[in-house]
């Protein structure tokens, strides 16, 4: 069996860190950024044995370098939002196919089959750019569940469709927009998962998640708030149905690091940095080490609690410079 068709079909532990060697191994030497990286910081591949011994790609470099190992050109450039005079980030996407599998069959793994769902998207700073991999996601899913829609500051337009809308509804909205959409008209939400997708993106004041979701809670007249795990540097997402614990889909881990030593990794549960092996990022790199801090639980699952201000990588200014 090929190593594509294996990702979307993990029956184990063993089966994953065996399929994760395999890709670590192949983009190593295919994936020129990555195997760069690699030198700077004496790691010779081929000593690598075990799943934390892997090193991490810090997430930064998708500013500066193409971080790609397809054959051919990709077929999409997704892009991150960025502030003004902030460079984005920039993931080049060799499969469509790939990409659309993975969130279609993450999508499977909590929520059931699509076509069971209607997906209203409420994603403004995103419907307003080019390159945003969510949108993307966001317009293959509703077509996948037959119903919803996109919507930008439609509010009165969102609740009447959404009130009209007999079928179990996810409300999937940035964050700042959520929050206004409660504060002006706190529709009473029947049948529906609110999900918001992190982020105020500057528009409004950054609240403790508890705080932030006790608020939606209130205004949707709901008993809790889902979210969804993902960036631009990622192929796949994750989910928490609640309280900010977030599960992967089997092909996807976290692991967590020591804040201030990066080489510092552990599968066991504990509090740092936030490390990522997504598999589906077949054709980049898999194994991501993110600039969020969190805490990993026992069973996998991890809390996301803010961002990590440090120094920057060794061998990671050598990258970019």
């Amino acid at each position: 069996m090929q190593e594509l068709d294996r990702l979307f079909d993990l029956s184990s532990e063993r089966a994953f860190e065996a399929l994760a060697l395999s890709i670590f191994r192949r983009q190593a030497a295919e994936c020129a950024s990555y195997r760069e990286y690699l030198s700077l910081i004496g790691c010779d591949p081929q000593a690598v044995e075990r799943v934390e011994q892997i090193p991490f790609l810090p997430i930064r470099l998708f500013k500066h370098r193409d971080i790609y190992c397809g054959q051919g050109a990709p077929e999409v450039v997704f892009t991150s939002s960025a502030t003004t005079g902030m460079t984005p980030s920039r993931h080049p996407m060799a499969s469509l196919a790939l990409y659309e599998r993975a969130f279609t069959e993450a999508f499977r793994c909590f929520y059931g089959d699509p076509e069971g769902w209607s997906l209203y998207a409420l994603l403004p700073n995103y419907l307003q750019r080019k390159g945003s991999s969510l949108v993307y996601m966001a317009d293959r899913l509703i077509a996948a569940c037959g119903s919803g829609g996109f919507y930008l500051d439609e509010y009165e337009k969102l609740i009447a469709d959404m009130e009209a809308d007999a079928k179990p509804k996810i409300l999937l909205g940035v964050s700042y927009a959520l929050w206004d959409l409660a504060e002006q008209y706190a529709p009473k939400l029947q049948n529906t998962i609110v999900m918001e997708t992190g982020g105020m993106k500057g528009h409004r004041e950054e609240l403790p998640k508890e705080l932030f979701h006790k608020i939606l809670c209130e205004g949707f007249g709901v008993e809790r708030i889902h979210s969804e795990y993902g960036m631009a540097e990622l192929t796949s997402q994750a989910y928490s149905k609640g309280e900010n614990r977030f599960y992967c889909p089997p092909w996807m881990r976290v692991l967590v690091r020591d804040v201030n030593d990066p080489c510092d990794v552990r599968q066991r549960a504990g509090r740092g940095g936030l490390n990522i092996i997504d598999l589906a990022n077949y054709y980049s790199c898999a194994f991501l080490q993110t600039e969020d801090v969190g805490r990993l639980h026992a069973d996998g699952s991890f809390e996301i609690e803010g961002r990590i201000d440090h120094s920057e990588i060794r061998g990671c200014n050598l990258l970019v410079q």
